[in-house]
């Protein structure tokens, strides 16, 4: 029988963590090979001495089938599972396009409500699922991924659809020790994670501040709760509807979060390097003009950004 390939694209905080236990697990598997693509300093450490994987439960190192840059050495993939930045989207599909086949899955874990539709026009023919994920996970040195926090929730699905393949990844992933949820409600658990981190990464971005200093001032948290109500309304004009009041509880989300934590975005700014605004800041505005929904706020933020 041949063996099942899943190529694990990205090897950050969110490709490392869930590569790793994907790979611990599956390692000398009868029936499932685990790919790693990463490049540079990292994927030569990960080839020469393994993945090392810090969490809160300890410290483990995993080998997969074959760690890479080159996924012409991988040959044709079952499943890809994309962890690299929504902005590297067009690039990344160009690198795998090699591996891919007519029944391939991909299966993308990146920041943003509309990833999986940016994948579709790129490849009609291929089955794209929907996913997301609740992790505080960073690439501390090459060849060592760390995950802190407790929080490792990974959610999948695709859109109002249940299919063998989607409970066989369940299972797979679950076997593996990832907090695994498949969903026939994905495009909802999508936009509720997207409705936190747009407005909160636009929002430690445009005030250089934490997530908790976003609602101690009272002129920040008018604007924060002025940016809810506009992503909220976009929302609700994309067809999705939240089992809870999605502004109250964003804003408990935000208020338990460590004083002093900031989102990626904001990170990336402070850095220098390229950044998400236009998958968690532009594509609100331009989701609202698709609608009729105005976003005042929004667009302040995008130009002050944008600058």
């Amino acid at each position: 029988m041949k063996k099942l390939k899943i190529v694990i694209v990205g090897l950050g905080g969110v490709g490392g963590y869930y590569g790793g236990l994907l790979s611990k697990k599956y390692a000398d598997h009868p029936d499932v090979e685990i790919y790693f693509v990463a490049r540079g300093a990292h994927l030569k450490k990960v080839q020469k001495d393994g993945l090392t994987v810090i969490t809160e439960n300890g410290t483990f190192v995993t080998r997969p089938t074959l760690a890479t840059d080159n996924v012409l050495e991988i040959g044709k993939a079952d499943y890809v599972i994309l962890t690299t930045k929504s902005y590297d989207i067009t690039s990344t599909i160009e690198q795998i396009n090699p591996c891919l086949k007519e029944d391939t899955v991909i299966l993308p874990l990146l920041n943003g409500a509309d990833i999986s539709h940016k994948i579709r026009k790129l490849l009609p023919e291929i089955e794209v699922w929907n996913g997301c994920v609740y992790i505080v996970g960073r690439l501390n040195e090459p060849g060592v991924v760390e995950s802190s926090g407790g929080v490792h929730d990974l959610f999948f699905g695709h859109e109002n659809r249940t299919s063998e393949r989607l409970l066989w990844m369940e299972k797979i992933m679950k076997d593996a020790g990832i907090k695994a949820v498949f969903s026939e409600n994905i495009r909802m658990i999508i936009w509720r994670k997207f409705i936190f981190i747009s407005s909160t990464a636009s929002l430690t971005s445009y005030y250089n501040v934490g997530f908790r200093d976003v609602l101690t001032d009272e002129n920040r948290k008018a604007m924060t709760i002025a940016i809810l109500k506009e992503v909220a309304a976009v929302a609700a004009a994309e067809g999705i509807t939240f089992e809870t009041d999605i502004i109250e509880t964003t804003i408990r989300h935000i208020e338990k979060l460590p004083f002093g934590t900031t989102s990626s975005m904001h990170t990336d700014f402070q850095a220098g390097r390229n950044t998400e605004l236009n998958t968690l800041t532009e594509i609100v505005i331009e989701l609202g003009k698709k609608h009729g929904v105005p976003t005042p706020m929004y667009e302040m933020v995008f130009e002050a950004l944008k600058s």
